[in-house]
């Protein structure tokens, strides 16, 4: 399922308290969609134990994974791409919220966002290759992109998901993950809990405040092109109620005669984007939202960007890279409002 997922660069600063103020902390990892989860929930119910926490967790990965994991073949999504025909599939509601999501922010992005572009990246050969591996020649590309394109390829009906080409398929790692942490965060708050954060793969939702009792503090990384280079801070947020996701294009690139390839892909022309931006992180009502349109903005590039951002009130933080080997930084008003504690 994380084939084609951006690299998270997300991690949250751990809080301290009092020894004698420590509420209740619960606190649980594991494995999925090909990466790993965190869940912290702190105070609730007093019945709230790793057992049903664990429950919790369990039942809303298994539902998602059900869904939308490209790698399991009896998922829903998988049955909707092996089909040979343009038949509507009925979905799951699951499956429809995040198609109905994906739909509206490829709408508003321009197309930056598509779900259908899969045969691009993997022409693109973003896994093992070697230094002289071929580039995608101009026939295959266009035959790449003639599969692409959902607005005009998929159809959502009260009937279900259509395609208008048997060959077109469907990716969701670039928003599926963001909504399996709405899907567990729906969990724990059933189960009486007003405080917790729930990651995945450096998509996250946070809720209520940390055992300080303040909103989750959480660094965002300052990008590097050098792989064994230490993270560290860019910037620090508090956040609280809201998603957050993180893409950046820095970790998961190629060179070749001297050329940087991206594996973020220019919807437009199936090639990898040009501009300058190395990550975007955005803050949105749920995670599912912030990490589609994370995806899209940083396919766009800052300058994109940013009047995209203002236009629909989104939080944005992009960080381009310098003329001098530095970083710049910018932030949309909706941003800075949190960041500055305003809104």
């Amino acid at each position: 399922m994380g084939r084609f997922a951006l690299l998270p660069i997300l991690f949250v600063i751990p809080a301290c308290w009092p020894e004698d103020q420590t509420p209740q902390i619960v606190t649980l990892q594991g494995e999925t969609m090909g990466t790993t989860y965190n869940v912290t929930t702190v105070g609730g119910p007093d019945t709230l134990d790793e057992a049903s926490l664990k429950q919790a967790i369990d039942q809303a990965l298994t539902r998602v994974n059900a869904a939308m994991n490209n790698w399991d073949p009896s998922s829903e999504v998988s049955q909707f791409n092996a089909r040979d025909d343009s038949a509507a599939q009925k979905i799951s509601a699951d499956f429809v919220t995040v198609m109905q999501t994906a739909n509206e922010i490829h709408s508003l992005s321009g197309g930056a966002f598509d779900v259908t572009l899969g045969p691009v990246i993997s022409l693109w050969g973003f896994g093992p290759r070697s230094p002289d591996s071929p580039l995608p020649n101009e026939t295959d590309l266009a035959a790449a992109m003639a599969l692409t394109g959902q607005a005009q390829l998929l159809s959502l009906t009260d009937d279900g998901l259509a395609k208008s080409d048997p060959s077109v398929s469907v990716n969701l790692s670039a928003i599926a993950k963001g909504y399996g942490v709405d899907a567990i965060a729906a969990e724990i708050a059933a189960l009486g809990v007003n405080d917790y954060i729930v990651e995945i793969g450096g998509d996250l939702a946070a809720k209520g405040n940390n055992p300080d009792g303040v909103p989750w503090r959480i660094a965002i990384e300052r990008p590097t092109d050098t792989v064994d280079q230490t993270q560290s801070v860019q910037q620090v947020v508090g956040i609280t109620d809201l998603g957050m996701a993180t893409s950046g294009d820095y970790r998961n690139y190629f060179e070749q005669d001297g050329v940087r390839y991206s594996h973020i892909i220019d919807a437009t022309t199936g090639r990898p984007v040009t501009h300058k931006t190395a990550s975007v992180t955005v803050l949105a009502p749920s995670a599912m939202e912030a990490d589609g349109w994370a995806t899209a903005l940083l396919a766009l590039g800052s300058e994109k960007a940013l009047p995209i951002a203002e236009a629909q009130g989104l939080a944005v933080f992009a960080i381009d890279r310098g003329p001098e080997g530095d970083f710049i930084t910018v932030a949309s008003p909706a941003f800075e409002a949190i960041l500055n504690g305003t809104d």
